[in-house]
């Protein structure tokens, strides 16, 4: 990528400003590997087919009834003695946690950027998962204290009925809820999906360790063994929560991408011979920022708008990165070591 190549004619798709008559031809080795594919970005790139309305009504509507099956678990497993219950209320305190970031973000990216915060207000779901995650740290400590509190001294006996009961409520509730947030492409929305979908396993593993102890009324254990494993689900949230929060401030490259061949696509674009400088970062989550400087042909100033217009289309394409900062270079000015000094 930081190597010049010879410029390479495409199909590239022309820019807005280019007439039909001045489309280019590949040769069929490189149209495979720089060709613009409408198919293949409709698929890589999607955008919800509902407006941001419909999104912040779908978030609301899961966060309303994740909120209520919390409540509603909390209060079964203290009044029929199943501490998993009441752990599933604190894996459910962990999905209201993500929606509420997923809503968060979808409201303050409506918030216009300002002098001071150039970027508007999209950090601030950083600093609320910061919270949301000292929060789950203490919430699985407690859940794996009191679970071998039980395994030591099971206690009262459960009430089986009601703990099953409130489970088959859960089971059901999550189920509605993966219905509503099975549209959304936000990354927010889609990590809040996941969270949900693993509190729906645990509702099933409620639900069954229920009916096992109703069968097998000497197996209690397996009501603490149920909130242990709850506990380390809550626990791996919040260290994939933590590892996600430290990309963002280290202004990592997103995982899903490669800068490598984001540049060497870059350099694909008609009039590009090189890449260098190239930058990639996530400002919040669906998010992404990009910035590089171009080495272009010889010739070719007068051809800056086109180029910038082929190279931002295609980032915003095929990779969903619609804020890009780009800097167009003759050969000759990228070899300037005084002005790419780091």
């Amino acid at each position: 990528m930081s190597h010049g190549h010879p410029h390479v004619h495409g199909a590239h798709e022309p820019p807005a400003t280019a007439g039909t008559g001045g489309a280019r031809d590949w040769s069929g080795e490189r149209r495979g590997a720089c060709g613009l594919h409408h198919a293949e970005h409709e698929r890589a790139h999607q955008h919800g087919a509902h407006g941001a309305g419909a999104s912040l009504r779908r978030l609301g509507i899961s966060l309303a009834l994740t909120a209520a099956i919390m409540v509603a678990e909390a209060v079964g497993g203290w009044l029929s003695g199943s501490l998993a219950l009441v752990s599933d209320a604190g894996h459910m305190l962990t999905d209201a946690g993500a929606l509420g970031l997923a809503l968060v973000a979808a409201w303050l990216s409506t918030r216009p950027a300002d002098d001071k915060r150039t970027f508007g207000y999209r950090r601030a779901e950083v600093l609320g998962a910061q919270l949301n995650v000292g929060a789950l740290v203490v919430l699985s400590g407690w859940i794996a204290w009191e679970a071998v509190q039980r395994l030591r001294d099971p206690g009262p006996p459960i009430r089986l009925e009601l703990m099953a009961f409130v489970a088959g409520i859960g089971l059901a509730a999550n189920l509605a809820i993966l219905w509503f947030l099975h549209g959304e492409h936000s990354l927010n929305a889609r990590s809040a999906f996941l969270h949900v979908l693993s509190d729906t396993i645990s509702s099933v593993a409620i639900l069954a360790g229920a009916v096992v102890m109703g069968i097998r009324p000497d197996l209690r254990w397996i009501d603490p063994v149920l909130s242990l494993a709850i506990a380390l689900l809550i626990l791996w949230g919040a260290v994939r929560l933590i590892l996600e929060i430290t990309d963002i401030l280290m202004e990592s490259v997103p995982a899903h991408l490669d800068a490598g061949a984001i540049g060497s696509q870059m350099e694909c674009c008609p009039g590009v011979v090189a890449v260098h400088d190239l930058h990639i970062w996530t400002i919040s989550s669906g998010m992404l920022s990009l910035s590089a400087h171009l080495v272009v042909e010889p010739g070719s100033v007068g051809r800056n708008d086109e180029i910038l217009t082929a190279v931002k289309r295609d980032l915003r394409h095929r990779y969903g990165i619609d804020h890009t900062t780009l800097q167009i270079e003759s050969a000759e000015y990228a070899h300037v070591d005084d002005v790419h000094r780091h």
